[in-house]
């Protein structure tokens, strides 16, 4: 009995710890946004057909003070034991938007979106109006969602991904291929391309069953309108194939890893 109630009075204090330490590092995050340590970094994107750049994904990065640089991963999983998941990410959203409303050349900007932003009735407004307080053009942006974003919404944000569709916004479904596949998705929402995942990528300069994989979603995508766009390449190889199966747009290591907001512009001009 007495083990019982001293295993019941860990769990407690196990619980009231992990609570204090969530709000302490609430407060470091509301004070890094008030400062400035979240920063936005672009990962250029490539056309595949003649490596023309055309965009940049934006990114997260943490200077937080005492542990150096936390990168995108480990900010959000922070910010979600915080419950600051949405505040980090319009941040972001408007950080990269005043950034690219800048670049010399009309490129994209594409963000990515959480379950926690897909969940906020007023997420679709949010965006318009950073946009429209930003100066970012809506035809120019892309949003990128993931299959376990609407999992976790239980495809509730349909409509307003409907929404910024008729605003002019494209809309990628992300990581595609790195997980269970619920093909309805590309059936219900207003997809304009599909974000194949590093894992889709790796092997189909060696592997023929990759390779057909890869033809396969192509061939999907074209049937459906939709373009595509290929994460983490990072051979020559690679790049040749995705480029003789008409895959459209690329991005990794091959070409260039993130970049600041001002190597990004200085990229941008050339």
């Amino acid at each position: 009995m007495a083990s019982a109630a001293t295993s019941l009075q860990n769990r407690r204090t196990g619980r009231e710890r992990r609570a204090v330490a969530d709000r302490a590092v609430a407060v470091e995050l509301d004070r890094a946004l008030a400062r400035g340590e979240i920063e936005v970094l672009f990962q250029p994107q490539y056309a595949a057909r003649d490596d023309r750049l055309i965009g940049a994904e934006a990114l997260a990065r943490w200077r937080r003070p005492g542990a150096g640089l936390v990168g995108g991963e480990k900010l959000f999983a922070l910010a979600a034991r915080a419950g600051r998941v949405t505040a980090v990410s319009r941040h972001l959203a408007r950080a990269a938007m005043v950034a690219g409303a800048g670049w010399p050349k009309p490129l994209r900007l594409s963000l990515n979106v959480t379950a926690a932003d897909l969940a906020s009735a007023d997420f679709a407004e949010h965006l318009r109006e950073t946009i429209a307080g930003t100066g970012f053009p809506a035809e120019r942006l892309t949003v990128e969602i993931t299959e376990q974003s609407l999992v976790d919404v239980q495809g509730g944000a349909i409509p307003q991904l409907e929404e910024l569709a008729e605003a002019g916004i494209h809309i990628a479904l992300d990581d595609f291929g790195s997980g269970f596949c619920n093909f309805s998705y590309l059936k219900r929402l207003p997809l304009h391309a599909l974000k194949l995942d590093r894992s889709m990528v790796e092997g189909i300069a060696e592997n023929p069953r990759d390779l057909a994989v890869l033809r396969g979603i192509v061939a999907m995508a074209g049937a459906l309108g939709l373009e595509v766009v290929a994460e983490g390449v990072e051979s020559e190889a690679q790049l040749a194939v995705l480029r003789a199966e008409g895959c459209h747009h690329y991005q990794g290591f091959l070409r260039a890893a993130p970049l600041s907001v001002e190597r990004f512009a200085a990229l941008a001009v050339g």
